[in-house]
């Protein structure tokens, strides 16, 4: 297990306090190891065990628990016999019908300090947003980094230098789980593909009543084909008509929403410069673990231009950062990154290995006036940096503590 302090660090100043904290993410992200390092700082700051309450709905243990009114009921029956703060912890909450009433209930009964974790964002939409009115804070928790994940590739392989496990990386991903494979190819594509079932069938089949699961297949086939890529749904649907199969745009983007629900995509959307607004056709769609896209459909290291972009795109926001992809003119920017008073350019390169390439990846810059920090990250070892412009290897840019 490691420490995770990207997360602690902003869940820190909630803990304690009124406010129910909602960890989010993609199935098996590492929620529940989270939940489990809230709960050891507390006890290691004083908080006696007898008082943190935990329920796991996915464990059919509880499944007796999983109605609004057995919850409460037990819950309550627990948190009398104490005496002091209860810390309630209840991981894939959205397993429990009717949670929503449940939780705003225990945040009003009792004196309780509450943490939830999900694998839909629906989670945070409808009812719950109703009850507790803003009395909640939302925490993504995202696959390993290349930092976490070298972190804990190292205990595994104590010997392993930060190209060997990059390479390692681009391959598997950043679930967590894998570490307990030894990051073997056979077991952990074998992990990762019932990983991805699981987010299909439980998280987007399951949550939305989707009928035609083989369309949302192939749906899901086109988007990681082209992670990276701009495209829309008609594209999707001209697509599928080529292929002999009528579909409406609408129901591709239904479908894909549902997708994004479920933490399998994230969306960015791409913004004009010049007149300094937000485009609504051709956006681009990353996968939230490179990982799954190898072991379920291949191609990694085929398409290793788009999953270094993947792999960064994750990386800023995982980081905090609002994305957006940038158009000047003919010219595209890969990912302007903004947080608060902060804003970066992030051009993604797999190698820059010819003049037309450097003068390409560079002078997408040309008519950005601004002085933010302007980056053009790629696998090269020598520095390029040209002009005010930074260029950096791919894993040492993943690996700064901070860009600027």
């Amino acid at each position: 297990m490691i420490h995770r302090e990207l997360y602690m660090s902003r869940i820190r100043p909630f803990m304690g306090n009124e406010l129910i904290k909602v960890l989010t993410g993609i199935r098996r992200s590492g929620k529940s190891v989270m939940l489990d390092l809230i709960r050891r700082e507390l006890t290691a700051s004083g908080v006696n065990e007898n008082r943190c309450i935990s329920i796991n709905f996915e464990d059919m243990r509880n499944a007796r628990f999983c109605s609004a009114e057995a919850l409460h009921a037990e819950v309550a029956r627990r948190i009398n016999g104490l005496s002091g703060k209860a810390y309630l912890f209840f991981d894939e909450v959205q397993e429990v019908a009717g949670w929503e009433k449940c939780v705003n209930s225990f945040r009003v009964e009792f004196d309780c300090d509450i943490y939830i974790t999900g694998s839909n964002a629906k989670l945070l939409s409808g009812e719950l947003a109703t009850y507790l009115a803003g009395r909640y804070a939302e925490f993504v928790i995202y696959p390993f980094s290349f930092g976490e994940f070298s972190e804990l590739y190292r205990t595994v392989f104590p010997d392993a230098d930060s190209k060997t496990m990059f390479t390692r990386y681009l391959t598997c991903g950043g679930m967590p789980y894998l570490s307990n494979l030894r990051y073997e190819k056979q077991p952990s594509r074998q992990y990762l593909q019932d990983l991805y079932n699981s987010v299909v069938l439980k998280d987007i089949v399951k949550r939305n009543n989707i009928r035609d699961v083989d369309l949302l297949e192939r749906i899901i086939a086109y988007i990681t084909a082209n992670v990276g890529t701009t495209f829309s749904a008609t594209a999707i649907s001209k697509y599928f008509k080529s292929e002999g199969r009528t579909v409406a745009p609408e129901t591709i983007l239904n479908h894909i929403k549902a997708c994004e629900d479920a933490f399998l995509f994230y969306r960015v959307r791409r913004r004009d410069l010049r007149g300094k607004r937000i485009l609504t056709v051709n956006e681009k769609y990353y996968i939230a673990d490179h990982g799954i896209r190898e072991a379920v459909f291949g191609g990694n290291m085929k398409d290793i231009n788009l999953i270094f972009e993947n792999i960064v795109h994750m990386e800023l926001r995982r980081r905090g950062y609002a994305v957006t992809v940038g158009k000047a003119g003919e010219k595209e920017i890969d990912f302007i990154a903004e947080k608060q008073t902060q804003r970066l350019y992030v051009q993604v390169a797999y190698l820059l290995a010819s003049e037309e390439t450097i003068r390409r990846e560079f002078g997408a810059y040309a008519e950005i006036g601004d002085n933010f920090p302007k980056y053009v990250v790629s696998l090269d070892e020598f520095d390029m940096s040209r002009d005010g412009l930074k260029h950096m290897n791919i894993r040492e840019f993943l690996l700064s503590e901070r860009w600027g």
